[in-house]
């Protein structure tokens, strides 16, 4: 396949190959705990966070195997490989799986990129979901690049609220029913966290 030429006047905001040029990183979010890449024995804890009433709330894509499971991996990986987002694994150093956080919608022209997350209920209230974003936020930003991180969730989900002002995402304002759940259409909150402007960074 022939790939279309660029036929922006500007540069990109990240050059392609910024990711992908390296393998997937493991990212320290604090003292015994990391976001790593997804790995095939991490199947069963991922299948079961989806029975989780909580995460089914807010989450209605949601698989219904561990052949699904890794199919999804596998397309973890081909996005890392095709630099259309990163995807992690919340765990402790002892690999016990926390949660899940990722970072999809690259655009290395403009250099927006987007989060989710979601935290199993033994981990909740304990800040995990807040140092993962903010773990996440500093390599997207600092070390890849891009220029705005971006995130929305449901106007009734105040757990998530908190996580992402907290992380350093201010609310923006209200997309009027922008989401299907469930129980029917969401309004959602737009959230959005700038790179700081920094001497020798324009």
């Amino acid at each position: 396949m022939v790939p279309v030429p660029r036929a922006l006047s500007t540069p990109p905001t990240v050059l392609p190959g910024t990711a992908c040029g390296s393998p997937q990183p493991v990212l320290p979010a604090a003292p015994g705990l990391v976001l790593r890449p997804w790995q095939p024995a991490d199947a069963p804890a991922f299948l079961a966070a989806y029975q989780d009433p909580e995460i089914r709330r807010w989450h209605t894509r949601r698989p219904h195997s561990e052949a699904d499971v890794h199919a999804w991996f596998d397309r973890y990986h081909q996005d890392w490989e095709r630099e259309r987002g990163a995807h992690w694994a919340v765990a402790r150093s002892d690999g016990e799986v926390l949660g899940r956080i990722a970072s999809g919608s690259w655009d290395f022209d403009d250099g927006i990129a987007g989060v989710s997350y979601w935290v199993l209920p033994s981990a909740r209230g304990a800040g995990v979901a807040t140092l993962a974003v903010t773990a996440l936020a500093a390599w997207a930003l600092e070390e890849i690049g891009f220029h705005r991180l971006q995130l929305d969730h449901s106007t009734r989900n105040r757990a998530s609220c908190r996580v992402a002002t907290k992380s350093g995402f201010l609310l923006e304002g209200t997309k009027r029913g922008a989401a299907v759940h469930d129980d029917g259409r969401h309004d959602m909150h737009l959230h959005a966290r700038l790179r700081e402007t920094r001497p020798g960074h324009g």
